[in-house]
């Protein structure tokens, strides 16, 4: 863009400004949801759930499917920080 486009552009500098820092908060929100550590770490509050008989079978079954599902993409993706192992 040149300059007469810059300085057209200029008052719309906030709103691009707020655009970027949206993005930016979306994507680590995305790569929080799918990290690994972080689902391995929902899968084993979701067996606890279970064990103590906070959800039935059912709902444990569903939920780890989800769970499952989002590790799976996490690590295809390499979403993990620290490459898909424990903390």
């Amino acid at each position: 863009m040149g300059l007469i486009g810059e300085v057209l552009m200029l008052p719309f500098a906030p709103v691009r400004g707020g655009l970027w820092a949206v993005s930016q908060v979306l994507a680590e929100a995305e790569r929080l949801y799918y990290d690994p550590a972080t689902v391995r770490a929902e899968l084993a509050l979701l067996e606890q759930r279970l064990e103590s008989g906070e959800i039935g079978e059912e709902e444990f079954d569903r939920q780890e499917d989800e769970l499952l599902d989002r590790l799976e993409i996490g690590l295809r993706a390499g979403a993990g920080t620290d490459n898909g192992t424990t903390r």
